[in-house]
């Protein structure tokens, strides 16, 4: 009895710091997509538990998402757009990490246009008015010289489906779409216009969390980060692998999981870096939405401190 006593408390004393060490955090994503496959893949391949974390990733609305971060509901949250805007709004909120660089988002037209210019005047489909696909086509449209807002007809036509079915039957001359549908519309003989990652930098995805939580778990953001980063540069170079796990997380046909790998791959940075013409982009757009005049410094709604700590941890940055 008195061995096994002896025993019990010896386990009980090794496993004690293993449990202590382990963070138990929470991450928002919008989708279980490949856009979201940072935190998926950081998890299924055990960087997360590399760093002494324990996550839980947990699909939300964008506005849900932002007002359980700033409430404390949820540790982490990857929608990058959401978190500077809660921050311009004035929730205590701020990005620390960045991991795709840009909207996937691809402006495709009926076969006779051959570029966006010959666009002026007609009439665009978008999901709705301020959401991701609307700002992204605006963007490439003022990129070439039109002014959406009195050059074109836009139409808040809801899914990607709708858009689609639109765009088939001629109710609109152009839509914008994310991969892999656009690869497939091009297929049907439709028109590849413009791809938002090839004119400008706007970020998409990130990471964001709480202020207090910077000032008080440096280290745990710190590690987070680091497993996060090592998940970007494991998507980049494991194509296989990679949509395997997209497969299995997002409940997708293997062949649709390739298609979004290989049209999504390069938006995967392999640093975390937030770009700051990209993040300024995302501040003004946001400002704009919420009818701000102030100005708005990245300071104000990013930390990149520990991200720049992280990268130095990783071999990726020089002290």
């Amino acid at each position: 009895m008195g061995k096994r006593f002896g025993f019990s408390i010896a386990l009980l004393l090794l496993l004690y710091p293993c449990a202590e060490a382990t963070d138990r955090i929470r991450i928002a994503v919008s989708n279980p997509n490949m856009p979201n496959l940072t935190s998926a893949v950081a998890q299924k391949k055990g960087f997360f538990r590399a760093e002494g974390i324990d996550a839980e990733i947990i699909r939300m609305n964008p506005n849900v998402a932002i007002t359980a971060l700033a409430s404390g509901d949820v540790d982490y949250c990857q929608l990058f757009g959401a978190v500077v805007a809660g921050a311009i709004a004035g929730l205590p909120v701020r990005v620390v990490a960045g991991f795709l660089d840009n909207w996937p988002m691809t402006l495709i037209a009926q076969p006779e246009y051959k570029s966006v210019k010959d666009l002026k005047g007609r009439a665009l489909g978008v999901s709705s008015y301020g959401a991701t696909p609307d700002v992204g086509a605006r963007l490439m449209f003022q990129h070439f010289g039109i002014e959406p807002d009195k050059e074109l007809k836009v139409l808040a036509l809801g899914s990607d489906a709708a858009r689609i079915t639109a765009l088939k039957q001629r109710v609109v001359d152009a839509i914008v779409i994310s991969p892999p549908a656009d690869a497939q519309m091009e297929k049907l003989g439709f028109k590849i216009l413009a791809r938002a990652y090839e004119l400008f930098n706007f970020p998409y995805l990130g990471l964001g969390t709480h202020a207090r939580r910077i000032k008080e778990k440096p280290d745990e953001i710190r590690r987070v980060i680091k497993a996060t980063v090592r998940a970007n540069r494991f998507i980049r170079e494991n194509r296989d692998e990679a949509v395997r796990i997209l497969a299995e997380w997002g409940k997708a046909e293997l062949e649709h999981a390739y298609a979004s790998y290989d049209a999504l791959r390069v938006l995967f940075n392999a640093d975390g870096a937030v770009p700051e013409d990209g993040l300024r982009l995302v501040i003004d757009q946001a400002r704009r939405n919420a009818k701000i005049n102030r100005e708005v410094a990245p300071g104000d709604v990013a930390d990149l401190a520990l991200l720049r700590e992280a990268q130095i941890e990783l071999g990726i940055k020089e002290r």
